[in-house]
């Protein structure tokens, strides 16, 4: 009797854990990254979807990687996928590898140490083994699922690595292939591990942009959320990564750092940062922010102000408030430094999936935006400054 009772004790164990590994990722995304619009979706004119249709848009940042599916596939949960991503006519998408998030995570202090939410996650999804400890491992394994989809399907992804593969994008493109372009990138310079040699690594597996912090106090310098506060800059070592990255001329990428690391890094020679996802405090006081002295800031020295669309950066849930941060931005810095940077799939809410992104450009021209402002914002500031920075 004993001996049944452990055996279906056995057998019960093995069946939950079958269904965590089978249904619990996927419910753990579409519980992070809701959808949260109407469901008839929201009206499009066809003026603004002609205009939409004629665009050249890019997206600053997409977590999408995190989730450990084929983005070539579309799916019912979530922000984007390629599919989705070709349906509302994006041509480049910034696809970044999330590796470390700390526990009870929040936009005001968190410490290095915490618990890490990332490690179960990557377990859950049997990623592979020598991915679930180390934070480079974690890095290079999201980079190995981009590259082997760009290899298997290259008319849907073309990674990104030059500007000569810009121009190759581009031009398919014009000839009317929905091809995705997608730039790998870090959120958060962790996966370094300490080692400027790992910078050397992630780079020869297709890094090109660079994100110093995320939500904790790194090696290379203090996050805007980490326990150092705002005077908790660059150290010594994240002044390395900083002039290394600037030799390969790899975007870098200021969303999460600390308002010190901000200006540290625009003090440094050579320089032009982007602050990839992000809201204008002046527009959504929010501690996920930055001030606009710095924003003005970045954008002084050439950089790009990606704005994202989730409500904690844009104080509501609606294509307009996106819109109307996007047209504060551009009152702050001009039309010639605001671009998208969505975080999409980044365990944010959104009011729209990447299949609907015209509704943005409704919401622009609504909010007064004319057609060449439109077009800068939707990817052409984006596609300018990939052909300077690459």
């Amino acid at each position: 009797m004993i001996r049944r009772i452990f055996s279906g004790l056995i057998v019960l164990i093995i069946l939950a854990t079958i269904a965590v590994v089978v249904w619990g990722p996927a419910y753990v995304e579409r519980s992070l990254n809701p959808v949260t619009g109407p469901a008839e979706g929201w009206p499009v004119s066809p003026q603004a979807q002609a205009l939409h249709d004629s665009l050249t848009i890019g997206d600053l940042h997409s977590d999408a990687l995190l989730w450990d599916r084929d983005l070539r596939t579309r799916v019912d949960r979530g922000h984007t996928d390629i599919p989705r991503l070709a349906e509302g006519n994006v041509a480049l998408q910034v696809f970044t590898t999330v590796t470390k998030s700390p526990r009870g995570q929040n936009y005001s202090h968190n410490e290095t140490e915490a618990p890490d939410n990332i490690t179960p996650l990557f377990i859950g999804q049997l990623r592979p083994v020598h991915s679930w400890f180390s934070l480079k491992e974690r890095a290079l394994a999201q980079a190995a699922d981009l590259s082997r989809a760009a290899a298997e399907s290259p008319e849907q992804l073309l990674i990104i690595r030059s500007p000569e593969d810009l121009q190759t994008l581009l031009e398919t493109r014009r000839n009317g292939a929905k091809t995705v372009g997608a730039i790998l990138g870090m959120e958060g310079a962790h996966p370094l591990e300490g080692k400027l040699d790992n910078l050397r690594v992630l780079y020869g597996a297709g890094f090109r942009l660079i994100g110093l912090t995320h939500f904790f106090d790194n090696e290379i310098g203090g996050s805007l959320h980490g326990k150092g506060g705002p005077n908790s800059g660059l150290t010594e070592f994240g002044r390395e990564v900083v002039r290394e990255a600037v030799a390969r001329r790899m975007i870098i990428d200021l969303a999460h750092a600390s308002q010190q690391t901000v200006r540290d890094v625009l003090a440094m020679p050579g320089t032009h940062p982007v602050l990839s996802h992000t809201g204008i405090y002046s527009h959504c006081p929010s501690p996920r922010n930055l001030s606009d002295e710095l924003v003005k800031a970045i954008a002084a020295k050439g950089g790009l102000i990606g704005i994202g669309y989730w409500s904690d950066v844009v104080c509501g849930n609606t294509p307009a408030d996106i819109a109307k941060a996007i047209q504060t931005a551009i009152r702050l810095v001009g039309d010639d430094h605001v671009a998208l940077g969505s975080d999409f799939d980044g365990s944010v809410d959104a009011p729209f999936d990447a299949s609907d992104l015209a509704v943005l450009t409704q919401a622009l021209m609504d909010v007064g935006l004319n057609d060449d402002q439109i077009s800068k914002v939707m990817g052409g500031n984006m596609i300018r400054y990939l052909a300077e920075t690459l």
